[in-house]
């Protein structure tokens, strides 16, 4: 063999340390040594090996004493047997001791390493099991191992068949597996006693290993001999190679274990021992802690002196190890053996002094020669050139091939998580078994009396644990975490272990993430894209060979039925990659993807019932309460709102509500089912009931996005009821879990508020809220074991009354805000607090214009001549508080657009109010009152306000357009309300004009002709209408003014400016001609009232002239109204409807027929006075061309038009065609050309 590249030792970390059921050193510093830790390189790279410590409890070495020769190791040395400062106690683990691992060690090392497990270590196990498997193919020995599957983590340890069924004959466990061993493999069973022979030999070896102590120490009291020997006899080794090797040092005794661990060995280990040690792991990462760590020190321990992470070739493996090992002067570490001189060295000692010297790192070995316990001589041997002693030859790639062969056989057929495989082999036979013991357990009536059950689950528990702690940076683990949980739960009896049950349901269901953004989808994909790459193994990727059938057949089929798997000869194993392990190391551990968010809650509550289930099952007071029928669903205390009280009832409920709130800060108790504060039962049914609610709530929110409000309904119902349950049991509320109230209460509002506005699918809402699935019934049901649930009653009731629920879902957001003022949630969630506020803004805007149209209505019940009643003013009482307190609700948020809104809504109940005010009084008598001038001046206030929060139209065109709009009606309703029922025993005419007038023109300010929207047409047509307005009041001032002169030509001035400004307005519009029409007309009737004040007939001809020009200009008003009528009757007889439904802006008939019989006697009579001036001007002046010319127009025209009167059966649209043809003649032939 070639020299060693690097001669390493074990480093372990400075001062010895005690482990108190957890892994002593901290990850950071166990991976200290591995600086120091080195890798051995032998035989020419045959072999690449590598030693990590990751854990040592003995002191600094120390150097062996090299004894004398002849010295006689049959008689004792002064220190045998004896505690020194050095030692430690001797009791625990001794110099020389014997005493093999115990059935359960490998768990003892994977609970301190559980970062290892499942993930980066192959092989958890003893050395000595490690060493008996490689030696297989070298032994006739027998062979008998448990083997357990974590991950992709084997547990390997010792299953001492006669160890177990001496238990068996004394406590009745494992029978079955006794009379399975005795039907199929020893009939004949039967203990084997240790040869005196093997018990001279230990005896010598312990008393070597005390001589070569350097100084034997200060002697103190020790255990009795008989003591000592009992202890050995019990836990004694088999019979293949000798001892486990000792420890020379054991912890000091400061910080030792609990003594009475020592006399653990021999106990049957119940559960009890288990549940005691188990408790660190959840206590990391806040969960719920598990167990009280004090209950049962001496739980599954790891009592190796050193842990060694050990990599040969590629297999990684988590070693314990409690050889002595020497160091000191020329030799900083060796292994120490005795040797009889008489008995050469043979393969299997060879293998077994050369792996653990590569296990623990030691690169030499001191090797002392006896014959009959006389010492002869000593030899120093290099670990590397332990293969090539004579006698002991073996080849180190044949131990490497062998170590894959077993680990692939392994892994290929222990695949199913939880359960307890049995790798044995017959003394003497060749061939190698491999049973499903917890499959051959399930076939007997209890399925639960393997052993190994609950250390098994209780790891699989604790890896979970550990992966959950790393949850957020390895999402790609989450498949994985539940497969472990699942193996878990389905491993414990319920009854039993109903703790870890809880905290494993538990576990399960925080795997799902419920706030998650919308997108899952695509986060979740590398869940799935990955899962198994914590468990992915190089051999998976191989292709499939033939030669692995060579395991899954054997000669005997009595066997067959039952072992797993078998390998037909040991010597297979020397076969390089004989086995490969092809199968799926995990299956089943795909994350499962859930597309929806109700499929990912609906799995969160089911495993949130099961630990519901199992907290409830161990509370004793199970038994005082009805247990609850599946089939017969809870009722929902589904009430009318005529019982309930209305808004007042609703009042009293908030107050309790609050009352309730401010209790909880104070941290007030009170649990029906008489669980004790501080309890595992009480910390895990917090937690489980708060994860229900918030999968209550986000199924909520997804019911509400689907607008399923009566669904939505039922669920936040749900939430509520399992967040009152947790105030209820709650000690210290947090403050993170107020937020979720309030979070819940705003949702619930935004519920009622929908079902309020979606009134007409009330029936099918209600029967949505009404239907309950069997596992919400089991919830509800565990929820009532602690509280009535009746909390938030007030909130989740489906009310018939649109009051009500505006109501509630008021109360809900003010219950959601005042959970924010309780502490310091407002500043710690701004973007929520403005989300209730302006949700709070938009409900009272919501009831106010509900009161707002109630009262709207009353009104316009009211017979006209009645005074306001009483409920009215309530109604405006009611909605004008709450559009004050939305108002104020924006403002605190700086929301300017929204509160310009509800400022713009008060505005229009203040205009509703006026209204009201209107109607009192005979309609022949009645005049504008004061109270609508108040009421309408108010109106115009908040318009006035709501343009100022809004600053400019820039911040929200819409809003401001609408204001203003709303703004432009005010002012032109009083001003026409004014003008139409002026306040003359009040106010004079002058003054009542002049307001009339600001008014008008303010209105107009505030109507925008110009900007193109929607809109702008109805801008047009007011604009138009103001004017005409104005100019048809100057025109009335002038016609009724006698006098001031100034007056009248600035009367007469704005009369003409306003006609024009009104007509050019009009003539934009599409849909008013008959407004034209009668614009027109007025001027017509203007330019008449002018003619009257004339005496000079130029003067009057030119006003003629003038008027006859307008009637000209009236034909575009006529060809709009012709072309109506003609689409009217175009209309085809059959489809009436059609002009029924578009009839709002076609023409009034009777109005135009009106308005043509006007037009028809004005033309004519203006067509008279025409012809009677232009004749009279004939004859006292010369000859005019062209005025004769007009005349003989004029004359034509005023003949046709007389005819064309007279005929009093012309229809209406022959009596239009007609005026337009004349119309057109009077403007070629130059009747109306005079300007």
């Amino acid at each position: 063999m070639g020299d060693s590249k690097e001669g390493g030792a074990e480093s372990p970390p400075a001062g010895a340390a005690a482990r108190e059921g957890l892994s002593l050193l901290s990850q950071g510093e166990s991976e200290e040594p591995s600086a120091q830790g080195s890798a051995l390189f032998l035989g020419g790279n045959e072999v690449k090996s590598r030693a990590v410590v990751k854990y040592s409890s003995a002191p600094p070495r120390t150097a062996f004493a090299r004894l004398e020769e002849k010295t006689d190791l049959k008689l004792p040395p002064a220190n045998w047997l004896r505690e020194s400062a050095k030692l430690g106690p001797a009791g625990t683990t001794i110099l020389g001791n014997s005493k093999k691992s115990k059935p359960f060690s490998s768990f003892g090392m994977a609970y301190d390493f559980i970062d290892s497990v499942g993930n980066d270590v192959d092989v958890v196990s003893d050395s000595e099991n490690i060493k008996k498997l490689l030696k297989i193919p070298y032994s006739k020995s027998h062979v008998s191992m448990a083997v357990h599957r974590i991950g992709r983590t084997l547990l390997l340890d010792e299953l001492d068949i006669q160890e177990l069924f001496m238990r068996s004959s004394q406590t009745g466990d494992w029978t079955w597996l006794k009379e399975f061993y005795q039907r199929l493999i020893d009939q004949k069973w039967q203990r084997k006693k240790k040869s005196k022979e093997h018990w001279y030999q230990k005896a010598i070896l312990s008393k070597f290993l005390y001589y070569s102590i350097n100084g034997d120490g200060a002697a103190q009291p020790v255990p009795s001999a008989a003591e000592q020997q009992e202890s050995s006899s019990s836990d004694q080794t088999n019979d293949s190679d000798g001892a486990s090797w000792p420890a020379p040092f054991e912890m000091p005794s400061s910080v030792s274990e609990d003594p009475s661990a020592s006399s653990q060995g021999s106990e049957p280990l119940e559960p009890s021992y288990i549940l005691g040690h188990v408790a660190s792991a959840p206590k990391e990462q806040n969960l719920t802690t598990l167990f009280n760590d004090g209950e049962n020190s001496q739980g599954l321990k790891n009592d190796f002196v050193r842990n060694i992470l050990w990599t040969f070739e590629d297999i990684h493996m988590l070693v314990g190890s409690n050889m002595p090992i020497f160091g000191g002067g020329r030799y900083p570490a060796v292994s120490l053996r005795l040797r009889d001189n008489n008995k050469p060295i043979n393969v299997l000692t060879g293998i077994d002094y050369w792996l653990d010297n590569l296990i623990c790192n030691v690169p030499e070995l001191v090797m002392c020669f006896h014959v009959n316990g006389i010492v002869q001589k000593y030899e120093m041997i290099k670990t590397e050139e332990i293969p090539n002693l004579e006698n002991s030859n073996f080849s180190t790639k044949v131990i490497k091939d062998i170590a894959q062969n077993i680990l692939s056989f392994l892994k290929s057929n222990c695949t199913k998580e939880g359960h307890t495989y049995w790798l044995f082999k017959a003394s003497g036979s060749d061939i190698v078994k491999l049973y499903d013991l917890t499959t051959l357990c399930e076939e007997t009536e209890d399925k639960y009396q393997n052993p190994f059950t609950m250390p098994v689950a209780i790891l699989l528990y604790k890896v979970a644990c550990n992966m959950m702690m790393k949850k957020n940076q390895n999402k790609k683990h989450y498949g994985t975490i539940r497969t472990l949980l699942l193996n878990c739960v389905k491993l414990l009896d319920k009854s039993r272990h109903p703790q870890i049950i809880a905290s494993a349901n538990y576990m399960l269901s925080e795997l799902f993430q419920l706030d998650e953004p919308k997108k899952e989808e695509s986060s979740e994909s590398p869940l799935n894209e990955n899962s198994d790459e914590s468990y992915s193994e190089e051999e998976e990727e191989m292709p499939d060979s033939d030669e692995n059938g060579s395991y899954s057949t054997s000669s005997d089929p009595s066997d067959d039925n039952k072992a797993v798997a078998i390998i037909k000869s040991v010597g297979e194993l020397s076969v390089p990659e004989k086995y490969k392990s092809i199968h799926q190391i995990r299956p089943s551990c795909t994350f499962p993807v859930c597309h929806d968010t109700e499929e990912r809650c609906r799995l969160v509550l089911s495993y949130v019932l099961e630990g519901l289930k199992s907290v409830d099952s161990s509370i004793k007071k199970e038994s005082d309460l009805p247990a609850a029928d599946p089939n017969t669903p809870i009722p929902l205390k589904y009430e009318d709102e005529s019982t309930r009280g209305g808004p007042e009832g609703l009042e009293k409920q908030m107050a309790l509500f609050l009352d309730k709130m401010g209790s909880l800060q104070k941290g007030n108790y009170s649990s029906q089912s008489g669980m004790i504060p501080g309890s595992w039962q009480h910390k895990m049914k917090l937690q489980l009931i708060l994860k229900s609610s918030k999968a209550y709530y986000v199924l909520s929110d997804a019911a509400m996005s689907l607008q399923k409000y009566g669904r939505a309904l039922r669920y936040i119902k749900l939430a509520l009821q399992s967040h009152d349950t947790y105030c209820c049991l709650c000690t210290n509320m947090l403050s993170e879990v107020l937020l979720f109230l309030s979070q819940y209460l705003t949702l619930c509002g935004d519920i009622q508020l929908m079902l309020a506005q979606n009134a007409n699918n009330r029936a099918a809402h209600l029967e949505e809220f009404n239907y309950q699935t069997k596992e919400d019934q089991e919830i509800l049901h565990s929820l009532h074991r602690e509280s009535s649930c009746q909390g938030f009653a007030w909130a989740t009731d489906l009310s018939t009354d649109l009051e009500s629920q505006l109501s509630v879902s008021c109360k809900c957001y003010e219950a959601a805000n005042e959970i924010l003022q309780f502490s310091d949630l407002k500043s710690q969630n701004p973007e929520h607090y403005v989300q209730v506020l302006k949700r709070m803004g938009n409900i009272r805007n919501e009831i106010g214009v509900f009161y707002m149209n109630q009262a709207a209505a009353l009104q316009s019940e009211r017979v006209v001549s009645k005074s306001v009643s009483t409920a009215e003013q309530q109604l405006w009482k009611k909605s004008f508080s709450c559009f004050e307190k939305g108002i104020h609700n924006f403002e605190s948020i700086d929301d300017a657009t929204n509160a310009a809104l509800l400022l713009c809504n008060t505005g229009r109940l203040m205009r509703i109010c006026a209204q009201a005010h209107c109607g009192a009084g005979d309609e022949f008598k009645r005049e504008f009152s004061p109270e609508e001038g108040l009421y309408y001046n108010k109106a115009v206030d908040y318009y006035l306000k709501a343009l100022r929060s809004l600053g400019t139209r820039d911040i929200h065109p819409a809003v401001w357009d609408s204001v203003n709009w709303e703004l432009s009606t005010t002012y032109f309703t009083m001003a026409t309300l004014q003008q139409d029922y002026a306040p003359l025993s009040r106010k004079a005419q002058e003054q009542i004009e002049k307001e009339v007038s600001e008014a008008m023109m303010k209105s107009l300010k505030h109507c925008d002709v110009d900007s193109v929207s929607a809109r702008q047409p109805l801008c047009q047509y007011r604009a138009a209408t103001i004017h005409h307005r104005l100019a048809s009041m100057y025109h009335s001032c002038l016609r009724n003014q006698v006098g001031d002169e100034h007056l009248r030509k600035q009367h007469r001035v704005l009369a003409d400016l306003h006609y024009s400004k009104a007509v050019k307005l009009f003539q934009l519009l599409r849909d008013a001609p008959c407004e034209l029409l009668r614009v027109q007309l007025e001027r017509v009737a203007f330019a008449e009232f002018q003619m009257t004040s004339q005496n000079s007939n130029v003067g009057k001809l030119k006003t003629l002239s003038g008027a006859l020009d307008i009637m000209v200009r009236t034909k575009h008003a006529f060809q709009l109204i012709r072309k109506e009528l003609v689409e009217e009757f175009d209309q085809p007889k059959s489809d009436e409807s059609t002009p029924a439904a578009d009839s709002s802006p076609s023409l009034n008939r009777e109005e135009v027929v009106k308005l043509l019989s006007i037009f028809e006697s004005r033309l004519s009579f203006l067509l008279l006075q025409s012809i009677k001036l232009l004749s009279s001007t004939k004859k006292k002046t010369s000859s005019n061309t062209e005025d004769d010319a007009v005349l003989k127009t004029n004359k034509q025209i005023y003949s046709q038009l007389l005819r064309a009167t007279a005929n009093k059966n012309a229809a209406l649209l022959e009596r239009i065609d007609v005026l337009v043809h004349l119309l057109d003649q009077l403007a070629r032939g130059g009747g109306g050309g005079v300007q």
